[in-house]
């Protein structure tokens, strides 16, 4: 019995401790990693505590990994041992569908295999993610790490980079675009970063001035203060595309106001509650609210291509498993600049 020592919630909304389950055995395809690293996602707090929808207990987190190719299936020929790869929010999909076909399993019709909280689709067996030593995923869902990107800070980007990549790549913010950053938290200072590679003048529009010299650190051209109107008066029509990286409910209302006429703002953070919306901010100007959903394997490889090229990391705080729950704790708080990451050789 191959039994991997990792970090559960037994039951929703209990504390995180320490869990041992079997390990999955190898079929000709997959490839088994020993985890290095886990960023800690808000969803994963989300997922813990049930208030998304009924979690499958025992819980084992983690879907930002970070590690090496310990083994590998006999037909495997992607990866080979030692190599350095990462796992994202998927390690399988259908792979039949139009979005499979079109390299979006993330939109998988028959619903994408999730890294947690779900089961395997050949076994119908629970699914226990990164916060482990050793997972075993799909070799079609490994990803290969850039040489010059730490593993500790390139985690986050197996969520946090492609959950912000993907829509700023999808609207085609370029060079000279005016570019709003709600919230900069986790996903938003990779947002911040990753826009200001593509060449767009960013701003960061904020609840407080916390993070103001960050978002000059990281390379924005301006922050806005929402809790003053004068700072979003000033602001109004002048946004080419705005994504909204904050798991809150929010009226959406005066940051719809900020888009030119046929921009877009794109909501990527996913609060428990429902926004709320004036509709007269979207319709008298045109404009458009949309949503976005990680990204496919394919996409997620460019982006972490993307980050190499630019020397693009998450900033993170790295901490051993036994921190996890107050981990937890700060980041509902907001008390992290910008993600925790677990060290698993802590274990």
């Amino acid at each position: 019995m191959n039994l991997v020592d990792a970090y559960a919630a037994m039951k929703p909304k209990e504390p995180l401790r320490h869990f041992q389950f079997e390990l999955r055995d190898l079929t000709a395809n997959d490839v088994q990693i020993e985890v290095f690293y886990c960023g800690i996602c808000h969803s994963d707090i989300h997922q813990v505590r049930d208030e998304w929808s009924p979690g499958i207990f025992p819980m084992v987190p983690g879907h930002e990994i970070t590690g090496k190719v310990t083994k590998v299936g006999s037909a495997v020929n992607k990866f080979k041992v030692g190599d350095t790869v990462g796992v994202g929010c998927m390690i399988n999909s259908c792979k039949d569908c139009s979005s499979c076909s079109e390299n979006l399993e993330q939109y998988c019709e028959k619903g994408a295999t999730l890294t947690y909280n779900d089961k395997f689709r050949d076994t119908g067996l629970p699914i226990y993610g990164g916060y482990a030593k050793h997972v075993v995923v799909n070799e079609d869902f490994v990803l290969r790490i850039p040489s010059n990107l730490p593993l500790d800070k390139a985690a986050p980007l197996l969520c946090a980079g492609i959950t912000t990549y993907s829509p700023l790549s999808n609207w085609k913010v370029t060079k000279g675009n005016r570019v709003g950053v709600i919230g900069m938290g986790g996903l938003g200072h990779m947002a911040v970063k990753i826009a200001v590679a593509m060449g767009a003048d960013v701003f960061v529009i904020s609840h407080s001035e916390n993070k103001k010299e960050d978002a000059k650190k990281f390379g924005a051209k301006g922050y806005i203060n929402s809790t003053i109107s004068e700072q979003m008066q000033k602001e109004m029509n002048t946004f080419d595309f705005i994504v909204n990286t904050v798991s809150a409910n929010l009226d959406l209302t005066n940051f719809l106001f900020l888009l030119k006429r046929d921009g877009t703002m794109v909501q990527v953070g996913a609060p428990d509650k429902p926004n709320t919306l004036n509709m007269f901010s979207m319709i008298i100007k045109r404009r458009r609210l949309a949503g976005s959903l990680i990204g496919g394997i394919k996409e997620t490889q460019e982006m972490l291509d993307f980050c190499g090229k630019h020397n693009i990391t998450a900033e993170v705080e790295v901490i051993s498993a036994e921190k996890i729950n107050e981990a937890y704790e700060r980041v509902v708080k907001s008390d992290v600049k910008y993600r925790f990451v677990i060290d698993l050789k802590s274990f």
